[in-house]
């Protein structure tokens, strides 16, 4: 019996990213992870705080076995990420994700 053994670490990264980030506010959270630079930061910085994923394919019977961490495991470290690289980033997030501003509170340009 064969059987294949293939890393799924980067797919299972990106949908839990994914997951975890539509549950934040869109600004600044969405905007910032929304940027390469910032989500390849975050990538890394959960790559780095876990095993790598694999699944083993019984190539005769097309069988899956997989083994994959805690999920509420995995929520707190991209829950841990976000916060982090938002503090250690601030300057370079501000630069490509301005502040939101209250239109309410913008003088109009009605009044001259």
């Amino acid at each position: 019996m064969s059987k294949t053994l293939i890393n799924i670490t980067i797919p299972v990264v990106i949908k839990e990213i994914e997951d975890v980030l539509v549950t934040y506010p869109h600004h600044p959270y969405q905007e910032t992870f929304a940027h390469p630079d910032f989500r390849q930061s975050l990538m890394a910085y959960f790559l780095n705080k876990i095993p790598n994923q694999y699944i083993t394919v019984d190539e005769e019977k097309k069988y899956f076995y997989t083994h994959l961490e805690n999920s509420l495991h995995i929520e707190a470290i991209i829950h841990q990420g976000i916060e982090e690289i938002l503090c250690e980033q601030a300057q370079e997030i501000n630069r490509h994700i301005p502040e939101v501003v209250d239109p309410r509170r913008v003088a109009s340009s009605w009044f001259g």
